[in-house]
């Protein structure tokens, strides 16, 4: 397959590429074409935007990650070219900037587009700048050659003739200009909002349009994709796939829940079925063997989880009754027996869990993490990454059944909790590259299929 596919990358944090590529999805959406987008590194958010601004009609592709630290190359590879099946472009955006990994370059924007043969767009922000953006393109160009430089787009441009300076020094150091995107508050406030306002789809869908409407007029699209055709080999199978009888997933999935990886939930489809429940809207649980509780914002709809008091007691009651279940960051959060809000007020979550966290005084908790769950029998380092403002103020009796360092291999203190069938943590978990874990617990902890005395070994 011979079809346009590019990564937009940035020298740095906050140059722009998150308007930059939701505009793009949508102005390849209004042209026709079928616009796949990934996101590289961890976050969840980004994904969830992609998914919205590649969709027309509320059909289109979703968004998906691709990490050269939570998975392997071969794993990312897989990932890129089985969604490139149907899609007539690809869009990828990067993370940090463009050289940044884990360790040095290694998991970077530069070494992922490089896996995977695909262009870079460097996306700048010109603000302040002029002429002196040759230097900075000439080193982009220059440091990796192996990494092709495609084209460079500019970013909060002041007037036209701010942009020739722009263009003249692209043009000097021999990279190619595509454009660039002028100044304007109303962009401003679309990109603040879309960082704040996780659920009011309706409006997310207005600044996305409207970013679209203000990129397409300066933006080259059209020479864009010219300039990043590549051949995309054909996707290999999906491994470890296999149906687990008639296992139910129940996921949760609303305004509360909803930071998962796309991966996570097609290995879960291909173990048993999924069916979706709602902790603040639903009254009642699916029939399931299994309960698989994502992140989310549960702080920003406390008030609804609380008030939902059937769901919350038949949560609690599955735990109790050795249900398997299986929760991260915002999922742990819910099952613990309360959470403090920024106000400092207290809300009831389901009790299921003997913790409370609370989002006073509380800070930042970042980075990529492996995971060593030995000690209940599954032999893989597992990956994942811990994002989170939230705080343990207490928990409990709680069994930490983990070993977790960073990607420096330093022991961090972060927790996974095992309350008889019950696994939580604040770390989201990739299990892209580790497809048997999700049946690990199925065929250990799952009560249909435990034998005598494994609840509690």
């Amino acid at each position: 397959m011979r079809k346009p596919a590019f990564l937009l990358a940035a020298p740095s944090s906050n140059s722009g590429k998150t308007t930059l590529t939701l505009a793009l999805l949508r102005i390849l959406v209004r042209k026709g074409l079928a616009a796949q987008p990934f996101k590289c590194g961890p976050d969840y958010l980004d994904t969830m935007l992609h998914s919205l601004a590649a969709s027309s009609g509320g059909r289109g592709r979703r968004g998906r990650n691709l990490d050269a630290f939570m998975a392997s190359e071969r794993h990312m590879r897989e990932v890129f070219l089985r969604n490139a099946e149907g899609a007539d472009v690809l869009v990828a955006e990067g993370v940090m900037g463009l050289f940044d990994g884990a360790v040095k370059s290694q998991g970077s924007s530069a070494a992922i587009a490089k896996a995977l043969g695909i262009p870079v767009v460097l996306v700048v922000d010109a603000k302040g700048t002029a002429y002196s953006v040759a230097p900075l393109l000439y080193g982009f160009k220059n440091f990796d050659p192996e990494l092709q430089l495609a084209g460079v787009i500019f970013n909060r441009v002041n007037t036209f003739s701010h942009y020739e300076f722009l263009r003249e020094a692209s043009r000097d150091v021999g990279v190619e200009s595509l454009g660039y995107v002028p100044r304007d508050e109303a962009m401003t406030l679309s990109e603040r909002y879309l960082g704040l306002n996780i659920s009011a789809d309706a409006d997310q869908e207005s600044a996305i349009g409207a970013m679209a409407d203000h990129v397409g007029k300066t933006v080259d699209v059209d020479r864009l994709l010219e300039l990043s055709m590549v051949d995309i080999a054909s996707s290999p199978p999906p491994a470890g796939s296999r149906k687990n009888g008639d296992v139910v997933i129940g996921v949760a999935r609303d305004e509360a829940f909803n930071f998962v990886y796309a991966e996570n939930l097609d290995i879960l489809s291909r173990y048993g079925t999924i069916e979706w429940f709602s902790p603040l809207h639903d009254d009642s649980l699916p029939e399931a063997d299994m309960l698989y509780f994502a992140g989310g914002y549960p702080e920003l709809y406390a008030a609804g989880l609380e008030a939902n008091v059937n769901m919350r007691c038949l949560v609690r009651e599955f735990v109790e009754k050795q249900g398997l279940v299986y929760a991260e960051c915002g999922g742990m959060m819910y099952l613990g027996n309360a959470m403090t809000g920024h106000e400092g007020t207290i809300y009831n979550m389901c009790g299921a869990l003997d913790l409370e966290t609370s989002m006073q005084n509380a800070r930042l908790h970042l980075g990529y993490r492996k995971i060593d769950l030995s000690s209940i029998g599954y032999g893989r380092e597992l990956k994942g990454h811990e994002f989170h403002y939230s705080r343990l103020e207490r928990s409990g009796e709680l069994a930490n059944v983990a070993a977790v360092r960073s990607a420096r291999d330093k022991t961090v203190d972060t927790a996974v909790f095992r309350f008889r069938n019950t696994f939580a943590s604040y770390v989201h978990q990739y299990w892209g590259d580790t497809p048997d874990f999700p049946v690990f617990l199925l065929d250990r902890f799952r009560v249909s299929s435990r034998q005598p005395g494994d609840a509690a070994g």
